[in-house]
């Protein structure tokens, strides 16, 4: 009988055990920030942002869900905010999260009970947070004033509702797809009990408010009746009508159905190719009537995506560590339909399809290459794969690697050559299953073609500044650059191509480009160039050679700084650290502009420059400032609130950090395949390798009082080193840290 109950209660204990998906809160960040360095040095509001949405799906989704608190697309404001009261509906996004962009070729549907209401703050209604569930594979609120409970859930391409009306009396759901530049479209068909429609994108930053040449395609089937339907345009409601098509701005377009039934499901196919597309990724995706199947479903992917890192810790920090690994889950997403089909690169002239591959969107290189990128070549090479040979095939139809591709479209949006850096990095790990060789071609032109043609320049072929980049070995104050979205940024520019110029090097050298080689090495010097060996500060200069004269360090912000101060980019040189603090003054030098930098509140960790400067101080021989800082950091400027984030999440950049720092490494120079250790913050850390081996990180006596590593073990044998290497990882093995 002993035994019996023994077994009964291990069964137990087993099945109440949390899964990685339990510990995610997908509200994090979508609140103003609460952390010291974001409201000193965030200038702009939405940098006080973490600018997250809840978003339900699955890890890379091509359309996720969201709350709707916000009815526009426009440039830096997200569908949903934590602060705001009441919820507009319930949106098919494609936010970037994170981002101050823009949402586009979205749909958003809304229940309501007694009458139609269009008016998205009209019809808004209040929520209780106490009932409301969110999660990365569910949404469940009840909407306070109607009564109605809300569940959605949703697969790649696909999303489903569970509606419950307080009645079987006029019960409605209006659907709106999201034009504000008025010309979406939707059509009824009541016997099918079917809507359809789309929603035109259109860019920003280059080419602003043209047409992207594509549109969000959705197709919406229901298991009740409808027996009653109209559409509106403009303002006006039109009963049974069954067409709505807006010419222009102001044209708002939608339509409602009625239902005589009190539960009614809701399943929703998308698509970035056609109505027909739309259809065919539903049918594939979700061809049933069973909540239920799809959620669990979105919970499997989820649990094993999250669950290829497993760690040991209190809950408060499985919690901050799962929830970030989320969020490094979600862009770039899936832009191909369930059979390969997509729009063509850079206007959508044709429908390609991807063969092979899946086809991936919205790259926030100019963040995401430092830590989000390097984290999927450790636990998503396929998906890396894939998101590499994307970026190949819009360098092939577009004919040139993109800087910083969103919508489908060119941008030159942020600074910088990264696709060089993510493609480099994920070719020299050792990921198979994209055309290198091919994609060489372009990284090159990027990199010694400036591009001659003005009209394909401004509209974001090509990297920025180039020919004063090749001329002076620097990008002078003189030269500033009208056809990108920041337009000077001289020192900045200088500094990343110095570092892209480094990792195309070492591409270069592992495929045998000697002489290409060679050149690159050299220009990955180029950061000396405007890093002033007198002040030790990064500075801008003249095409004569000459210093600026009016100069201060910690200004906050400098024209040709990209976000930030020169003190803080003055350690933007990853490729050559060595090199840097010789160029500062020495490692004394260095570490005393490290400790001003720390000790005077000069570091802003929510800017992507920034990210890898605490652990710098391992290179000139004091890792311990590293181990302290980190800590600090990780304690001081995240939190399990809706404010728990330092400023914009950026594509998952500013979780990817956390991911990695909470293990105890992080990639200071994707393109080298080392990673620099830290200071673990759990006591055990399995990384489940593509092999199936586990790389582990036992941690002994660690806890916010002990942060300092005291000693370390590799696989048995004493360990000593600042960094550990990609293979090391690959390969699986335990690294044992005794802290004090």
């Amino acid at each position: 009988m002993k035994k019996i109950l023994l077994i009964l209660l291990l069964s137990t204990s087993l099945f109440a055990q949390k899964k990685p998906l339990d510990y995610v809160n997908p509200l994090i960040g979508s609140a103003p920030s609460t952390t010291p360095s974001a409201k000193k040095h965030s200038e702009a509001g939405s940098e006080l942002k973490g600018q997250v949405v809840p978003m339900i799906g699955v890890p890379q989704g091509l359309t996720t869900w969201t709350p709707q608190t916000r009815a526009t697309e426009q440039k830096c404001i997200p569908p949903y905010y934590y602060n705001d009261g009441k919820i507009q509906g319930f949106r098919a996004s494609h936010w970037m999260n994170g981002s101050c962009v823009q949402d586009y070729g979205t749909m958003t549907l809304m229940p309501q009970v007694g009458k139609v209401e269009i008016n998205p703050e009209k019809r808004a209604e209040a929520y209780s947070r106490k009932t409301e569930i969110v999660r990365p594979d569910l949404y469940q609120v009840d909407l306070q004033n109607s009564g109605i409970n809300v569940a959605m859930t949703a697969l790649c391409r696909s999303g489903f509702f569970k509606i419950k009306y307080p009645n079987q009396q006029e019960n409605y759901l209006i659907i709106e797809p999201n034009s504000d530049e008025g010309v979406g479209f939707v059509q009824i068909f009541p016997e099918r009990k079917e809507i359809v429609g789309y929603n035109p994108v259109h860019r920003i930053y280059q080419g602003w408010g043209q047409p992207a040449g594509f549109s969000g395609y959705f197709v919406i089937q229901f298991d009740s009746d409808i027996s009653d339907f109209g559409t509106w345009l403009k303002n006006e409601i039109i009963p049974k009508q069954t067409i709505a098509q807006g010419k222009a701005v102001g044209e708002n377009v939608g339509a409602y159905v009625r239902f005589a039934s009190k539960v009614v499901n809701v399943r929703i196919g998308t698509s970035f190719t056609s109505i027909e597309g739309a259809r065919k990724n539903l049918k594939a995706e979700i061809s049933h009537w069973n909540f239920d199947l799809v959620k669990q479903s979105a919970a499997n992917q989820w649990n094993m995506a999250l669950g290829k890192i497993q760690v040991k810790g209190s809950d408060n920090d499985k919690t901050l560590f799962y929830s970030a690994l989320y969020h490094a889950k979600l862009t770039p997403r899936v832009f191909s339909d369930f059979d390969g089909k997509y729009p063509q690169f850079a206007g959508g002239k044709t429908i390609e399809t991807a063969k092979g591959f899946t086809y991936y969107e919205d790259y926030n290189l100019w963040d995401t290459y430092r830590a989000v990128h390097p984290l999927h070549t450790i636990l998503e090479p396929k998906r890396t794969a894939d998101m590499m040979q994307s970026l190949i095939v819009k360098a092939e139809q577009g004919g040139w690697l993109p800087i910083f591709p969103c919508w489908n479209q060119y941008t030159a949006a942020m600074i910088g050559d990264h696709a060089i850096s993510v493609i480099g990095d994920a070719y020299i790990k050792g990921i198979k299953g994209f055309d290198i060789e091919k994609g060489y071609r372009y990284m090159r032109k990027n990199a010694f073609e400036p591009n001659p043609d003005a009209k394909s320049y401004e509209q974001g072929q090509g990297r920025r500044a180039l020919s004063s980049y090749l001329k002076y070995h620097y990008i002078p104050l003189e030269d500033s650059v009208w056809q990108a979205f920041h337009k000077r940024e001289q020192v900045s520019r200088t500094l990343e191509y110095a570092y892209d110029d480094f990792v195309l090097g070492k591409v270069a050298e592992k495929i045998g480009k000697k002489a290409d080689a060679e050149i690159l090495a050299q220009r990955a010097q180029n950061y000396k160039n405007v890093i002033d060996p007198q002040t030790g500060w990064a500075r801008v200069r003249y095409a004569d050679g000459s210093w600026i004269a009016k100069f201060d360090p910690f200004a906050q912000r400098s024209s040709f700084i990209t976000e930030g101060s020169p003190a803080q980019y003055t350690f933007y040189v990853p490729q050559d650290i060595q090199g840097l603090i010789a160029q500062v003054g020495g490692k004394e030098r260095f570490i005393q502009k490290l400790d001003t930098l720390f000790e005077q509140g000069y570091y802003w960790h929510g800017n992507e420059p920034n990210n890898q400067i605490a652990y710098l101080y391992p290179y000139a021989g004091q890792a311990e400032k590293t181990q302290k800082w980190l800590r600090k950091i990780i304690r001081e400027e995240y939190d399990t609130s809706a404010g728990g984030m330092s400023g914009n999440e950026d594509g998952g950049q500013m979780s990817s950090w956390l991911v990695f720092s909470m293990m105890g490494f992080y990639p200071v120079c994707p393109g080298n395949p080392s990673y620099t250790l830290g200071s673990p913050m759990f006591d055990e850390v399995k990384i489940q390798t593509p092999s199936g081996k586990f790389f582990t990180i036992k941690t002994y006596n660690q806890s916010d009082n002990h942060p300092m590593i005291d000693r370390m073990k590799l696989n048995g044998k004493p360990f000593s080193a600042i960094e550990i290497t990609h293979q090391e990882l690959l390969k699986g093995g335990l690294l044992e840290v005794w802290m004090k």
